[in-house]
């Protein structure tokens, strides 16, 4: 199947209340692996890049690669940018055949974060791409993506100004959520995630879910996240598999050898959170 845009299984996800399991791949075999579990289980997929793995290897070839897997699939994949940094990376990953992007502008003042919205949606839309933005703000480093933990709340009527004023697709939204792993037991305000879907009708996304527990996300899924963000863990699957099969055989030089393993534990840790966010079975 060809790449999908994120619009139609976002909108399926908040009808039906569920949410898109969205996973951060970071080579081939992360790619291969979240295509692989997510036609094993018939589930929507979206798989993101950040601005900071896009450093590493260009937009244009992570786009052949996620297309090619996935016109191996008859599920839905779409292809994203995860926390653009800039309108000049999104109008770049567009060209290179990405399916959705996120401006990420959550550092900016309010108006500025508007404006910077505003110009993505405009560029994206013209070429049929939805886009994704944020307001508040998720703590915690991943890639180049870091907050000083101030500010993290997103206000209701605030959100619900920015996505009628940008025109976006979908919000993401602070609620207490950080990047990476957890150092303490995080406390996540659901009744502001509630509030925000009372007056915000375009699917809500919540990054910064590795760590959480099963409860909570499926709990924020309830409240109206149609869109869940998993990375830090997946890596940390992938590297873990990889150093244990490099321990076993020291000698191995042939990197198809470890790098299955750690495409192994990507695909088991991509099916588990899909069945918590409830989209097997809904391709």
């Amino acid at each position: 199947m060809a790449l999908v845009t994120s619009e139609e299984m976002l909108l399926d996800a908040q009808k039906r209340h569920y949410a898109v399991g969205a996973f951060n791949a970071e080579n081939m075999e992360m790619v291969q692996a979240i295509v692989a579990a997510a036609q094993e289980l018939r589930a929507p997929v979206m798989i993101q890049t950040t601005g900071g793995t896009l450093k590493y290897a260009d937009p244009v070839m992570f786009a052949h690669m996620v297309a090619a897997a996935a016109s191996e699939a008859d599920v839905p994949v779409c292809l994203h940018l995860d926390h653009g940094p800039s309108f000049e990376m999104a109008v770049k990953c567009v060209r290179a055949g990405y399916t959705s992007v996120m401006i990420d502008g959550s550092k900016l003042p309010y108006e500025d974060n508007i404006a910077i919205s505003s110009k993505v949606v405009e560029m994206a839309h013209a070429a049929g791409v939805p886009v994704e933005a944020e307001l508040g703000k998720v703590g915690g480093k991943e890639d180049d993506t870091t907050s000083d933990g101030k500010d993290i709340y997103t206000d209701p009527q605030e959100a619900r100004e920015f996505a009628e004023r940008t025109g976006i697709n979908s919000l993401a939204v602070g609620i207490g959520t950080s990047h990476g792993f957890y150092k303490g037991t995080p406390v996540l305000d659901v009744n502001r995630l509630a509030e925000i879907r009372k007056v915000v009708d375009i699917p809500l996304v919540l990054h910064g879910a590795s760590g959480l527990t099963d409860d909570q996300v499926r709990s924020c899924v309830e409240r109206g996240i149609c869109k869940v963000n998993f990375a830090t863990e997946l890596r940390k699957a992938y590297t873990d598999a990889v150093k244990a099969y490099i321990k076993g055989d020291p000698d191995v030089f042939d990197p198809k050898k470890y790098q299955a393993k750690g495409r192994e534990a990507v695909i088991e840790q991509v099916k588990y959170r899909m069945k918590v966010c409830g989209a097997d079975g809904k391709a």
